[in-house]
């Protein structure tokens, strides 16, 4: 039996066993049953309201990611290579990355309002000082080795050096950092949305517990789990897969 229909099978049973549960024991307004959920889904998709929701969740994520990805990166790099760096704004970006996101919130609020900005900064924030120490430990992880033959051959010490011999070097650790801000991403954007004003699954979240539509909250849920699987599956997980053979480095990493 392959993975795939393991999976199929196993979710087919989770459901049979959600729908049971909830006529045997009849948990009510507290959870809402397989068919419920179905039902919200389809009256969202149909009102178009799950829909721009999710579509705009979406632009703010992977605005949000792009901009952690490339600030992250440059961090890492920068903590890699200068000790004073490392030692003084490396060991603040270890401090801030034991911080919620959310956290900063209230201060995103009070610095350029409930919009969409504010959401974008706090989702930004989420992902970035992941990034940053992946990248840092993944650059200072490369064998000494690869850098002197690199510049035995001519490569020099600037931005050649960086792009051809030390990112591949260093691509499982940055891969994984990647994998990891997404999550933290989703977090993040969520979190935002949920007090932020404007269209997205936060606020949708937020309306449904207003309106203590148990359906609604956890088809949002759904979405958000299957939109990020798909994504690290599909996306994430194969790029990784397809790099690691480019650079020879599949045999040491399965």
């Amino acid at each position: 039996m392959n993975t795939a229909l393991r999976r199929g099978l196993f979710l087919i049973l989770l459901l049979i066993a959600w729908e049971a549960g909830f006529r045997i024991f009849d948990w009510g307004w507290k959870f809402p049953s397989f068919t419920q959920t179905l039902q919200a889904f389809y009256d969202g998709f149909v009102h178009g309201q799950l829909l721009e929701a999710t579509l705009e969740s979406l632009r703010r994520l992977l605005l949000s990611f792009l901009l952690s990805i490339v600030i992250g990166t440059t961090l890492g790099f920068l903590f890699a290579r200068y000790r004073l760096l490392d030692d003084t704004i490396g060991f603040l970006v270890v401090a801030l990355q034991t911080i919620p996101s959310i956290a900063w919130l209230p201060f995103a609020i009070i610095w350029f309002g409930m919009n969409d900005f504010s959401v974008i900064f706090i989702t930004t924030l989420g992902a970035t000082w992941t990034m940053a120490m992946s990248s840092r430990t993944g650059i200072k992880n490369i064998p000494p080795l690869y850098i002197k033959a690199a510049q035995t051959m001519g490569t020099g010490d600037g931005m050649r050096m960086f792009v051809q011999v030390m990112v591949p070097a260093a691509f499982p650790h940055m891969m994984t950092g990647v994998r990891v801000a997404w999550a933290f991403a989703w977090r993040a954007l969520v979190a935002g949305e949920l007090i932020a004003k404007g269209v997205g699954l936060g606020q949708l979240l937020q309306d449904g517990r207003n309106l203590a539509d148990t359906a609604l909250m956890l088809s949002i849920v759904i979405i958000i789990a299957v939109l990020g699987t798909l994504s690290d599956h599909f996306c994430f997980k194969r790029l990784e897969d397809k790099l690691l053979v480019r650079y020879g480095l599949a045999g040491n990493y399965k």
